[in-house]
């Protein structure tokens, strides 16, 4: 009796072409389209304006190094970003799905959104970020942080591709891993800086083609006041739940909150399980927890005097319907925050 494997070969074998051999196996990776890193780095300019439109980057690694007196926009999403070596340049880089380091830069101004972020023996540095984990400083000096404020009409698109939700923003919960005794390596920008007078827009016809607005109203992240001091003692927690409408209704929200004078302070997008729901909800708890199955909770703080009762009328006179968790009283409103943001911060490592 014949062996099957030895009949298979030697009728895979006759099957071949005569004088030649048979077609080389093809594999998934000998057809992508090469990639060239020169596409997708800057290295030794002076004095130019250069950037990547939406679309030419699509998630691939990025180098920036050796520049001078540079503006440089990258209007597109990618895996990771490094900076080196760079002095008094102008950056903006769109979502990236996992870090940017800069290291030994100067003199740079920058925005960005990433899921890390680290700067290693720079000094003299100006970011407005959002940032999905703590930012992280080593060796440096006289670092300046606010918050994300940038709008194109891809970049909503570019966020998602990147895996970074608008909502998850640590910009200034700042950890010096080198702090000096009686000094500080890094601060809060004012809170009344106007983005575009330090990263000014860009002014190549390519690059001006990107329709871009620094409006605050405008950005894709919301602008939140982090880690600033509060102007009241009273704030109030929305938990918007999973749905269709989930993140138009948490903008509306905002928009209606920051328009009556309220401050937003932080926000979060996680995921929630039933005991997490119980620790956070409290009683309330069981109203919520079938709708924890649909997806992420997007949490709010809001801030100001009057918080939690203006905030329980714009719910009922706006999204009436719509079953959001709110704040019962000014005397439970700060119990509920502490409670949701340090579920938060320990699921997602911060």
């Amino acid at each position: 009796m014949g062996c099957f494997f030895s009949n298979r070969r030697k009728a895979e074998k006759e099957s071949q072409p005569e004088g030649g051999e048979g077609r080389p196996k093809q594999y998934s990776w000998d057809q992508r389209e090469k990639v060239d890193p020169k596409d997708y780095m800057f290295s030794g300019l002076k004095d130019e304006t250069v950037g990547r439109l939406p679309g030419q980057v699509v998630g691939q690694q990025f180098l920036i190094q050796d520049c001078e007196n540079c503006n440089i926009y990258i209007f597109d999403h990618s895996a990771t970003i490094t900076i080196d070596d760079c002095t008094n340049c102008v950056i903006f880089l769109g979502p990236v799905k996992g870090s940017v380091f800069f290291r030994n830069c100067r003199d740079c101004k920058c925005t960005l959104a990433c899921q890390q972020f680290r700067v290693r023996d720079c000094r003299k540095l100006e970011v407005f970020l959002c940032c999905a984990t703590q930012p992280i400083i080593e060796s440096s000096t006289n670092i300046k942080f606010g918050c994300f404020q940038w709008y194109y009409p891809e970049l909503a698109f570019q966020f998602k591709d990147a895996g970074l939700s608008i909502f998850n923003n640590t910009w200034s919960n700042i950890h010096d891993f080198t702090p000096v005794s009686g000094e500080l390596n890094w601060s809060l920008l004012p809170e009344d800086a106007v983005v575009q007078d330090h990263v000014p827009l860009p002014t190549t016809e390519e690059l001006k083609a990107v329709r871009v607005s620094t409006e605050a109203n405008r950005s894709i992240v919301p602008i939140s006041r982090g880690q600033r001091q509060k102007s009241s003692d009273e704030s109030c927690l929305v938990v918007l739940f999973a749905g269709d409408y989930t993140i138009a209704n948490a903008r509306k929200l905002i928009d209606e909150m920051v328009g009556k004078g309220f401050f937003l302070v932080q926000t979060k997008e996680v995921s929630m399980k039933a005991e997490d729901a119980q620790r956070v909800f409290g009683e309330k708890a069981p109203d919520f927890l079938p709708l924890l199955n649909k997806g992420p909770v997007i949490a709010l703080e809001f801030n100001g005097d009057g918080a939690v009762e203006g905030c329980q009328l714009i719910v009922n006179e706006i999204f009436n319907g719509t079953k959001m968790f709110v704040s019962e009283s000014k005397e439970t409103a700060s119990g509920d925050v502490d409670s949701f943001y340090n579920f938060a911060d320990i699921q997602m490592g911060i």
